[in-house]
């Protein structure tokens, strides 16, 4: 893994650039993942509004400061996980097949014998992609769920949508935004190394495929909550 890295590093600067490669690839995990992602983010937005409120009702027996509390988990923590593990299921799983597969027969070993570095042809591009995508399809999710917390708002807390975004406009800042995208970035960076490098690593058969998939979403589901806990960490001292 660490040489993995090391050779992905290397690679991201190095010529030949792959722009064919790497536009292919941020298609598939940009626009052939934004309707599972945006799916998905709205109800956990309508989940997380429900259950503020009736908490907060619960214990203060006033919700109006509900907004702004889940306008705040929203930005910082929900969108940006959500979209990062719907991604590590869904392009990860598909990487570490697609890799293992070239591994099993033998098209890696034909690409070295062309000349051609697979790190350079297979890592590069989808490290790229999934980076540029994971940082856009984060702010796209936030958006979206902020959207849905206060469409849901509306219809069951009898908040307004003035309401809503001056609640909002008290607890969120532009920074917030930024450090979501920072995350998804890093959160992105981690599912193609991840999944190459059990590709590279597969076993013979059908059952290798498997295994080297399985591994893929395992490991990196749990380096995304990992990560996603020290740039919390770290990102409180800059507020």
């Amino acid at each position: 893994m660490i040489t993995l890295l090391a050779d992905t590093f290397v690679g991201l600067f190095s010529p030949p650039f792959r722009r064919k490669e790497f536009f292919q690839q941020l298609y598939f995990v940009g626009n052939r993942s934004l309707v599972i992602i945006v799916f998905c983010v709205c109800f956990a937005a309508i989940v997380t509004i429900l259950e503020s409120s009736f908490h907060m009702k619960l214990v203060i027996q006033n919700d109006s400061m509900v907004p702004g509390f889940a306008a705040v988990l929203i930005l910082r923590e929900l969108a940006a996980i959500v979209t990062a593990l719907l991604l590590s299921s869904r392009v990860g799983a598909g990487y570490a097949s697609e890799v293992g597969t070239m591994q099993i027969t033998e098209q890696v070993d034909a690409l070295k014998m062309l000349g051609i570095d697979p790190i350079n042809y297979l890592v590069v591009p989808r490290f790229w992609a999934c980076v540029v995508g994971g940082m856009f399809l984060t702010v796209i999710s936030s958006m979206t769920c902020l959207f849905a917390a206060m469409m849901i708002s509306q219809l069951y807390l009898g908040f307004t949508s003035g309401m809503f975004l001056s609640s909002m406009h008290r607890f969120v800042q532009f920074k917030d935004v930024i450090f979501a995208m920072i995350k998804g970035a890093c959160f992105g960076g981690v599912i193609p190394l991840v999944a190459c490098y059990f590709g590279f690593n597969c076993q013979q058969g059908a059952d290798g495929v498997g295994r080297a998939t399985t591994n893929t979403v395992v490991v990196s589901s749990i380096a995304i909550i990992v990560i996603d806990f020290i740039l919390s960490y770290t990102f409180t001292y800059l507020y």
